[in-house]
């Protein structure tokens, strides 16, 4: 992998996220539609108001918008920044927004597909960015490069393909690559399979791989993951992930903190199988463009 296909994933990301440019006019209201009685919307006015439930009248420039609450909402049309349809569930009498980053757990792919035209950045143990972009709902692309190296280190960079090759609402499979280039002008990396089995709130991803270098045939080892993740209140998950290899592994766990973009993954890890026992911090943020 090149630094040139770097910098054309994290451009792709960007181009993909934000909005055009405003051309100096008045904002023109958005198309404001009623819900099916089963569906939640969020609306968002002008001055930040946010609000969930559904909108159940548009007429005379005025919406009418009644909240999970019961509240009804009278609202001029043009205060209306945007209405969509919200990305969660009810847990009670609770609106629980949905886990922005379905796509791994605290490193290692679920089999969750991320849709076409969404992309999230991520930073890894506070100097290893990662981006990955939806090319389409099954099929997206990413990749990265550390933020920087020790004196007389190799320029490494990684690139992450990933298909998701069935989706049946409940179990979810995939299969990629996490590709590593530029270690003493070697590659290594890992062609995995993986499962998905349960809902956004509480799942098992079970994964096998084959890990390889390429200047060396005989250098390849299988590997086995067992993660899962179960939310436990609105804004907080936890999720563990662990490997098994030849001659030893790695157990990892923490929890989630999810917001409506941006969610944070603070861990423990251990490796299995040394002669010292020690564990390492996990720290993780990852931004979600829709």
């Amino acid at each position: 992998m090149t630094q040139q296909l770097v910098v054309a994933l994290l451009s792709l990301a960007l181009l993909t996220s934000f909005p055009a440019p405003s051309s100096g006019q008045s904002p023109t209201p958005p198309a404001i539609v009623v819900a099916a009685p089963d569906v939640i919307q969020e609306i968002t006015l002008r001055d930040g108001t946010r609000a969930f439930g559904r909108v159940e009248r548009v007429a005379e420039g005025r919406v009418v918008f009644r909240t999970l609450a019961g509240a009804t909402l009278d609202i001029a049309a043009a205060d209306v920044l945007q209405v969509a349809v919200a990305s969660g569930r009810m847990a009670g009498r609770e609106f629980w927004r949905a886990d922005p980053n379905p796509t791994r757990l605290f490193f290692g792919p679920t089999a969750r597909a991320l849709k076409r035209g969404a992309a999230y950045l991520g930073v890894y143990e506070v100097y290893i960015p990662f981006v990955q972009v939806g090319i389409t709902d099954r099929i997206s692309v990413g990749g990265g490069t550390p933020l920087w190296y020790f004196e007389g280190g190799d320029r490494i960079f990684w690139f992450t393909p990933k298909v998701t090759v069935i989706d049946r609402g409940r179990t979810t499979a995939a299969a990629g690559v996490m590709h590593m280039a530029g270690i003493d002008d070697d590659s290594i990396g890992v062609a995995y399979g993986v499962v998905t089995h349960g809902s956004a709130d509480s799942a098992i991803t079970v994964g096998g791989g084959y890990a390889y270098a390429r200047s060396d045939e005989g250098a390849g080892a299988p590997v086995v993951m067992f993660g899962a993740e179960h939310r436990v209140r609105r804004g907080l998950k936890l999720v563990t992930e662990n490997y098994a290899f030849e001659g030893g592994g790695i157990m990892s766990a923490g929890v989630r903190f999810m917001g409506q973009r941006l969610s944070a993954d603070l861990g423990l890890a251990t490796p299995l199988g040394v002669e010292t026992f020690f564990v390492f911090p996990m720290v993780n943020f990852v931004w979600t463009f829709r």
